[in-house]
């Protein structure tokens, strides 16, 4: 099986918008899209699904409002208790309101700092990684559109020189 893409670049964002849809609706794969700035919509014309990080920011919220609760619970009540303005360290549920403000920094800490964590694995993107940008010009002002082929090269380079592609690359990738 070859490993042949073709490399289809655009110098509109408009112009690529109708060539993905094109691409689509003429049922190719399109495995990337490289943009110099995010496009309004290209995720629903490329058909992917939406994303699960809101779950893991809720999920990460929750485990740090439980650590932080916890964290409270034993350092100011049962470790060493302190008379702190006149108020008695008795239980936890008389001095919850004073924790208020730490239960949720603690939150917003946990959820911030593991949604980069997971965004970085998810994306495949840690310390060292080669940059995978096929194209310099897609950092400045071009757009690129990757997508595979299947013993069909000729049939698709006109294809996307139909949909405005200013240049049309065939690709060995490795």
């Amino acid at each position: 099986m070859s490993n042949k893409v073709i490399y289809a670049i655009y110098n509109d964002d408009d112009i690529l918008m109708d060539a993905v849809k094109k691409t689509r609706a003429a049922h190719h794969h399109i495995e990337e899209v490289f943009t110099p700035f995010p496009v309004h919509g290209l995720d629903k014309a490329m058909g992917l699904a939406p994303t699960r990080l809101a779950i893991c920011a809720f999920i990460y919220g929750l485990i740090g409002l439980s650590f932080g609760t916890w964290m409270m619970n034993y350092i100011m009540i049962q470790d060493w208790p302190q008379d702190i303005g006149g108020k008695p360290s008795f239980s936890y549920i008389e001095n919850m309101p004073a924790f208020v403000p730490i239960m949720f920094e603690e939150t917003v800490f946990f959820a911030a700092h593991l949604m980069v964590i997971t965004f970085y694995m998810r994306s495949k993107l840690w310390p060292f990684k080669q940059a995978e940008n096929p194209d310099v010009r897609t950092t400045d002002d071009h757009f690129l559109m990757e997508v595979a082929i299947n013993d069909n090269e000729e049939e698709l380079v006109s294809f996307f020189k139909n949909t405005g592609a200013v240049e049309v690359k065939v690709i060995e990738k490795q």
